[in-house]
């Protein structure tokens, strides 16, 4: 199973935001990569095609802060379980989840529609 984590600039942190990371870790059967995400700079619907580049790439857990309702939708029909990230490093992410100790994301947010 493939999960994924937005990252910041850094590439090691997590990024507060899905739709306008920077980048994504992809973490598989203890393989790590990281791409750019397409999305980023979008003028509109940063949302949506971040969610389906994730589901593009057969991402099956998604761990991030926050996520908007529309993202969620497209995530969620494609059979992606969404966990909320517990820590700033994408490691101790990873870690967490492994151990089983993150919750899953269960409120979504109504989009920025461009803003912030």
């Amino acid at each position: 199973m493939r999960i994924a984590i937005p990252l910041d600039e850094d590439r090691l942190s997590v990024c507060p935001v899905l739709a306008r990371a920077p980048y994504f870790l992809f973490s598989a059967h203890g393989e790590e990569s990281i791409e750019e995400n397409p999305a980023a700079q979008a003028q509109s619907g940063a949302g949506m095609q971040a969610a389906q580049f994730l589901v593009d790439r057969e991402v099956g857990v998604l761990i991030t802060p926050r996520c908007g309702e529309k993202a969620a939708e497209v995530l969620g029909a494609a059979g992606m379980e969404i966990f909320k990230s517990a820590n700033k490093a994408a490691a101790d992410d990873l870690a967490a989840y492994g151990e089983g100790k993150l919750e899953r994301l269960s409120h979504f947010h109504g989009g920025f529609q461009g803003i912030g």
